[in-house]
């Protein structure tokens, strides 16, 4: 497994699928990968075209569903979402 700045290429797919997510707030990118949104808006930055990480920052800053202090009720969650675990990635 090849890595790059501390995380496998699989980690970083990973990390920039669950920033795109609507939903995924970064607290959870935090317990998974440990990386705070400080880290991961400089993740995207350098793994991204720019005109994409401007699309993504747009999209994201302010979003109250990306940031769980923010969030006013328990956000809905699916039946079909699986849990955050400490284990990477978690197994149906």
């Amino acid at each position: 497994m090849i890595e790059k700045h501390g995380l496998s290429f699989e980690d970083i797919d990973r990390i920039i699928e669950m920033a795109w997510e609507d939903r995924t707030p970064f607290d959870a990118i935090e317990q998974q990968f440990g990386l705070p949104e400080k880290e991961v808006i400089k993740l995207m930055r350098r793994e991204m075209k720019p005109s994409s990480f401007e699309m993504w920052r747009a999209r994201v800053q302010g979003r109250k569903t990306k940031h769980s202090a923010l969030q006013s009720s328990k956000k809905f969650r699916s039946n079909q979402q699986r849990d955050i675990t400490r284990n990477k990635i978690s197994k149906r």
